[in-house]
């Protein structure tokens, strides 16, 4: 391993990740580099077995040559049978140990800069709202099972808020696994609550399966007479079935004619572990037609289904759900969402290779190399699938 130095340091540029220099003295001494471009120095050492980290500084503010001293000094702590950790909390003022709210601090601003808006937005809602007024003064080691569940997670279960109570466990493990990682806590104490709630009971999207109802749909929705850009949406979300978000940002730039291709791009896509490329949507002819029709309305812009104030903004997330309750179907009928489970669905029971299906859906896929090569994969069985889902809802729009 090489040793580190100024001109190395200065040099590392931020990735998309982040990532480690370690330092060739055999100290244990490494520099993280964030995406922000931050720099932090840490320490990885061992006490009573354990694999602990703790934080040196950042840099430029503490220099190499400083947090190499910084390092021989807590080393010198282990050769004393004291834990630099320990230590540390010691000294810090107040209840002299670190609280769950510096914890959560650490561990947003490590996580934060590979977070969508979205993702962001409601993490911090979860944590604002629930997670540090109820644990926020607390020690990391007075986190007890008892303590998330009687003062965080049950309070939020007696508001009805069943969900949202699962979620916020969830985001406590992750916090606590960080720590522990970093050596800032002794364990994640929500292993110990499996059981202790009562389990979510999932609902389906909203949808229409039979085929004279999809029939009725079809031929309502060629009949709306609201904004056209909407009921172009609304033609278009059983053909494509992708979610309402990638829909409603769709971009001229993004559609091939040549290829009978729309490409969404891998940023707009459900966060999906290992994503970097795009989705490929196959556009039937049913589908290609209605997009001419509309490239006359919006093709001068960037957006196929600009807003009705502003073409500089698609139109809004409620926009499709709007109108099909306009046309008179309520939230238990169908939504915007639903499309997708009607598709799913129905060609399920046709018959379809599951994998054609999975895959056109682009639902989250776990191994995150075979994510990152797959998104054309099945893509001439999956062009044939789209075409005959578009003749079907054709026959059943016109026959049924």
């Amino acid at each position: 391993m090489s040793t580190l130095n100024d001109i190395k340091i200065k040099n590392c540029q931020p990735r998309a990740k982040l990532y480690r220099l370690y330092d060739g003295q055999g100290q244990g001494l490494f520099l993280e580099v964030l995406p922000n471009g931050s720099k932090k120095w840490r320490l990885r050492y061992r006490f009573q077995s354990r694999c602990r980290c703790i934080s040196l500084g950042s840099y430029p503010e503490t220099s190499l040559k400083e947090a190499r001293f910084k390092a021989v000094d807590q080393k010198r702590l282990l050769e004393a049978g004291r834990d630099p950790l320990t230590e540390r909390q010691k000294e810090q003022p107040g209840a002299g140990a670190l609280t769950f709210a510096q914890l959560v601090h650490d561990w947003r601003s490590r996580f934060f800069p590979t977070w969508d808006e979205k993702t962001l937005k409601k993490k911090n809602l979860h944590l604002t709202n629930y997670v540090l007024p109820a644990l926020g003064r607390l020690s990391v080691q007075e986190i007890t099972p008892a303590v998330i569940l009687n003062k965080l997670l049950r309070p939020i279960e007696e508001k009805g808020l069943l969900e949202t109570a699962h979620r916020v466990k969830m985001l406590c493990g992750q916090i606590l696994r960080f720590g522990v990682a970093s050596g800032l806590a002794e364990r994640d104490p929500t292993q110990d609550l499996r059981g202790a709630m009562p389990p979510v009971v999932s609902t389906h999207r909203a949808t229409i399966l039979e085929p004279a109802r999809i029939g009725r749909l079809l031929r309502e929705i060629d009949l709306y007479s609201g904004f056209i850009v909407v009921r172009q949406a609304l033609r278009l979300a059983p053909l494509l079935f992708v979610r309402p978000g990638e829909l409603r940002q769709a971009e001229w730039a993004e559609i091939n004619w040549d290829e009978s291709l729309w490409r969404l791009p891998a940023e707009k896509m459900k966060k999906v572990r290992g994503a970097g490329s795009p989705h490929l949507v196959p556009l039937a002819r049913q589908t290609l037609e209605i997009l001419r029709e509309l490239q006359t309305i919006t093709g001068f812009g960037r957006w196929l289904f600009p807003g009705q104030r502003s073409h500089d903004k698609p139109i809004s997330d409620m926009a499709v759900n709007v109108a099909l309750r306009t046309l008179g179907y309520g939230k238990e009928d169908i939504c915007g969402h639903g499309f997708r489970a009607m598709a799913s669905t129905t060609l399920n029971e046709q018959g379809y290779n599951r994998d054609w299906i999975e895959r056109q859906l682009a639902h989250t896929e776990r191994d995150a190399v075979r994510a990152a090569y797959n998104y054309a994969e099945y893509l001439p069985e999956r062009r044939k699938m789209m075409q005959d889902w578009a003749d079907y809802l054709t026959e059943l729009k016109e026959n049924v």
